[in-house]
């Protein structure tokens, strides 16, 4: 590539809506596909690898280009793009970005661009709008933690999502109510690819059941019918509230998770390492003792500064003394809980994570769940 056209293509990059991934959003994409006329990320561009049909991959610096695909990038470009290729996304549909896993990123570019799913011409009544979707996943048991096929059945209109032992049981072994039920995918947690967590309350109690899909495409669409289930259900529940308020609480994940130390309400109890999730929605942090637990041991409601909670970055002094890597102090108006931290970056990245959390308002649901989670817990801590 001649230095005119280097600096040509980097021009056309410094574009607007060209300076992102045209699929997942991640800044500064440093590959193409010169074949759609798109900048795209590293991390995309090996999806689009796997799509020779339909999508050549170039470098922006490394690959030598043409004059006429210098061309093509200028005459296109990520915006035009979506206008074609994004014209008819359903607004429950999840549109993955640069932290989301490999599979979400998969499905969406072979949606777009192989299946074409979302063209100005295509009819979205796709099944996932139907409300109802049975199939086999593979569920992880409770108790012998071994992965077993189960079947599993969405209904819009009975307002659950169930699972049945066998296919020939006529009572689901387990239902779960739509308005508690958030998934999230975990292939890392669950060691496979297409790990999807469900996590929604059981007696008052937060249950996770870990399953996965041998295809992809399956997968994700078992997430994105549970998505128009939930956009559904949420308009109805809250009709006067926007729709573009109800996204973000269709599905969600933990804004941040891993692995902390803890001691009990006393403070002279050991230190023991726990697998911590914080999500922001609920205000929740619970912890468990494995992060593949079915149910949370304990948890602590994190609230507003003007309702006395704070964070710090110390332990009470006669703590410190442990090898204490990082210590983190979360006041509430009922106690003080302890933790501390491997390292001083994961310190940085929970207190952030909680003081983002109690920056915010508390609302009138908030304190509702406040209530519920102290009395779920009062007489249970365990550590």
């Amino acid at each position: 590539m001649s230095f005119g056209n280097e600096k040509l293509l980097y021009e056309i990059r410094s574009t607007p809506g060209n300076y992102e991934c045209a699929d997942c959003g991640a800044p500064d994409p440093a590959w193409t596909s010169y074949q759609l006329g798109i900048f795209i990320c590293v991390g995309c561009s090996g999806i689009h690898r796997d799509l020779p049909e339909i999508s050549k991959v170039k470098s922006v610096q490394l690959d030598y280009w043409k004059d006429e695909h210098i061309q093509h990038m200028k005459e296109n470009g990520n915006l035009l793009s979506k206008v074609k290729y994004e014209a008819n996304v359903p607004p429950f549909y999840y549109r993955p970005r640069p932290q989301d896993c490999l599979v979400l990123k998969e499905q969406w570019i072979r949606a777009k661009y192989q299946r074409e799913e979302f063209t100005a011409n295509k009819d979205i009544s796709a099944w996932y709008l139907s409300g109802f979707k049975e199939g086999f996943l593979w569920k992880r048991g409770r108790d012998n933690k071994q992965f077993q096929s189960r079947k599993f059945v969405l209904s819009e209109e009975e307002g659950v999502l169930k699972y049945y032992m066998t296919s020939v049981c006529k009572n689901p072994k387990s239902v779960i109510n739509l308005r508690d039920l958030n998934a999230i995918f975990q292939p890392e947690k669950i060691g496979h690819r297409n790990g999807l967590a469900f996590i929604f309350t059981k007696d008052s109690r937060t249950r996770t059941i870990f399953v996965y899909h041998e295809n992809g495409e399956d997968i994700v669409d078992w997430f994105n019918s549970i998505r128009a289930a939930r956009l559904r259900y949420l308009k109805k529940a809250f009709p006067d509230t926007p729709e573009s308020e109800l996204i973000p609480k269709i599905t969600r994940n933990y804004v941040k998770e891993g692995y902390m130390e803890k001691t009990g309400p006393t403070q002279r109890e050991p230190f023991k390492k726990r697998w911590f999730t914080l999500d922001s929605l609920e205000r929740k942090l619970l912890y468990y003792k494995t992060p593949m637990d079915a149910y949370e041991q304990g948890g602590v409601f994190i609230g507003s500064t003007n309702h006395g909670y704070k964070v710090r970055d110390v332990l009470p002094a006669g703590l410190t003394a442990r090898k204490c890597r990082a210590g983190i102090s979360i006041e509430t108006p009922e106690r003080i809980f302890l933790l501390t931290c491997l390292t001083k970056n994961e310190q940085t990245e929970w207190i952030k994570a909680l003081n983002d959390i109690i920056s915010r308002p508390m609302t009138p649901q908030d304190y509702a769940a406040e209530a519920n989670l102290r009395q779920n817990h009062k007489n249970s801590i365990r550590h």
